[in-house]
């Protein structure tokens, strides 16, 4: 045997031992298949636990008569535009201290934030966020109910109210959920509009119980014909049956800084404050209006 031959000899040795075998192929094709069926299977979870929540809340008022009518989980990167129109401009009512700005609102995790800064901007001292579904989604009667973590502090004011789907009015209102940030405990429950005589009259109520700001909490309304009924925690809390709106209303959400019912904040008061909203859904029931 010459050397070249030896020399080849040795070379198939190393090399063979390392060449992929049928049994080899078999093995990839089966880790592609896994790795494949995996990522079906997660995609396919997915869909299904989307499916099975979103059935869920579609279903949760069913008993009583509700039918899911209108959303927003707030599952997207952004603000929907197609849902919600956004202030950009200097509040000018109740004496309040805010600018609202686009940039004070942020949706990431499936939560709606709306931050409140110290900061000067445009000649006012803070800054904050609110957002309307003005034209975009309005309605008469329902059952109206957000999940949301309330920002607190001396002069920090958030709301959720509703307003008549027509230009420059804002009455009559109601006011959904309304808290004084000093008083993170107490959610206040107010129903505005105009007499006969054009004079302002206001029906309201407040509950004390947790402190709204320490963790999520739902507060809701059921609007009707003849009587509005608020909520917290699917509990009922108070009733109006006075001079019920009876037009198409649009759902407003802010968090003004300052103003004539919370007063200016103070020393005491930490900023940034972040209104954070898990969801916020409408449910109606069929003839109502009828």
């Amino acid at each position: 045997m010459n050397k070249f031959t030896i020399y080849i000899f040795v070379l198939l040795l190393i090399i063979l031992p390392g060449l992929p075998t049928a049994n080899h192929y078999s093995q990839v094709e089966a880790t592609k298949a896994s790795v494949y069926d995996f990522r079906l299977n997660t995609h396919k979870s997915n869909q299904i636990d989307s499916f099975t929540k979103q059935l869920a809340i579609k279903n949760k008022y069913i008993e009583d008569g509700w039918s899911l009518v209108w959303q927003d989980e707030f599952n997207q990167k952004q603000l929907d535009p197609d849902l919600w129109n956004i202030e950009n401009w200097a509040a000018q009512k109740n004496n309040e201290l805010q600018f609202y700005t686009p940039d004070n609102i942020k949706v990431s995790d499936g939560k709606l934030q709306l931050i409140s800064k110290k900061q000067r901007y445009k000649g006012r001292s803070y800054t904050s966020a609110a957002i309307h579904s003005k034209d975009k989604f309005y309605f008469q009667y329902g059952k109206v109910e957000m999940r949301a973590k309330l920002p607190s502090g001396q002069g920090i004011f958030p709301a959720f109210w509703m307003m008549p789907n027509i230009d420059n009015t804002w009455l009559p209102e109601i006011d959904i959920m309304e808290m004084l940030g000093h008083k993170p405990n107490e959610i206040w429950m107010v129903q505005h509009w105009l007499n006969e005589d054009q004079q302002l009259k206001s029906n309201a109520d407040h509950f004390v119980g947790d402190d709204y700001s320490q963790d999520y909490h739902t507060f809701s309304i059921e609007w009707k014909p003849g009587s509005i009924t608020w909520l917290i925690d699917d509990k009922e809390r108070f009733q109006s049956t006075q001079s019920i709106p009876q037009e198409d209303m649009y759902l407003y959400l802010n968090t003004a800084i300052g103003g004539d019912w919370p007063g200016s904040p103070d020393d005491t008061t930490v900023f940034p404050q972040v209104f954070e909203v898990d969801y916020i859904r409408v449910y109606q029931q069929k003839g109502a209006n009828q």
